[in-house]
């Protein structure tokens, strides 16, 4: 069993992986002022609550898009476990070729969904991974990298229209809306946000294919992917452990020498 852990700008998402299958997964908050130590005795805290032997854990991998927390983790885990996690990052085989204007630039995350995507979809590729922000990553039919958008994210887009506008209220929740046409204030914005978003994806799917001139395989994730993927006319395939799968795939691509395999 592995460590596999997701530090996103908001949350952390930590996974437990054994042969391929997630045994448990929890979220924690990102905090960027947070010690190893602390975060070690968080997720120490959280294995035993969930009865999750430590001993039973060969190793791990982490992506990272808070660059500060990357050390910070791989100090938690290793404290833990007795090893280092992997980071994905620069000398770590992922299989994919880039074809991108500066590699080191691209989003761990985005690498690790492209991974995770190619392994279980039909090529091309259409990838959306809904957080803080929303990117979106193209896979090419010869498994290539081509690039993608990267897109203000439902949360920050609703939380920035209320700090602008005086009128309109603050820390909405995202819920599903029972219409489309809102008929107060917190429906109107909720159904903005909501379907705005899924006529958005209808609408890049759309010219994605028309630039590729080929039909693509339309794959979602992230923690706001269900509420969207719903409202979209386009079929979407909703995988919210798209990410973590991607990671167990890194894993054993890049397996430390001497770990045995799970």
């Amino acid at each position: 069993m592995i460590f596999v852990i997701d530090i996103g700008n908001t949350q952390i998402v930590v996974g437990l992986m054994d042969g391929g299958t997630r045994k448990d997964s929890f979220r924690l908050a990102t905090d960027r002022v947070k010690t190893a130590e602390e975060y070690a005795l968080l997720l120490h805290g959280i294995c035993s609550m969930r009865g999750i032997d430590l001993k039973n854990i060969e190793g791990g991998i982490l992506s990272s898009v808070v660059p500060v927390l990357t050390p910070v983790l791989q100090d938690a885990v290793e404290s833990l476990i007795g090893r280092r996690p992997l980071a994905v990052g620069a000398g770590v085989k992922t299989g994919l070729n880039l074809r991108v204007d500066n590699p080191g630039q691209l989003g761990s995350d985005r690498v690790v969904d492209a991974v995770a995507a190619s392994a279980r979809y039909k090529k091309p590729i259409f990838i959306v991974d809904m957080g803080t922000s929303t990117t979106v990553s193209v896979v090419g039919r010869d498994g290539s990298f081509l690039g993608g958008l990267i897109i203000p994210g439902l949360r920050v887009s609703v939380d920035a229209l209320s700090a602008m506008a005086s009128q309109l209220p603050l820390n909405i929740s995202l819920e599903t809306p029972d219409k489309m046409i809102g008929t107060n204030t917190l429906s109107c914005m909720r159904s903005g946000v909501l379907y705005g978003a899924a006529a958005m994806l209808d609408g890049l799917v759309a010219r994605v294919e028309k630039e590729l001139g080929e039909p693509v395989t339309a794959v979602a994730t992230g923690g706001l992917g269900r509420l969207v993927v719903p409202l979209c006319r386009r079929a979407f395939s909703y995988d919210p452990d798209l990410l973590i799968k991607g990671l167990q795939i890194l894993y054993e691509k890049n397996r430390p020498a001497g770990e045995a395999a799970v």
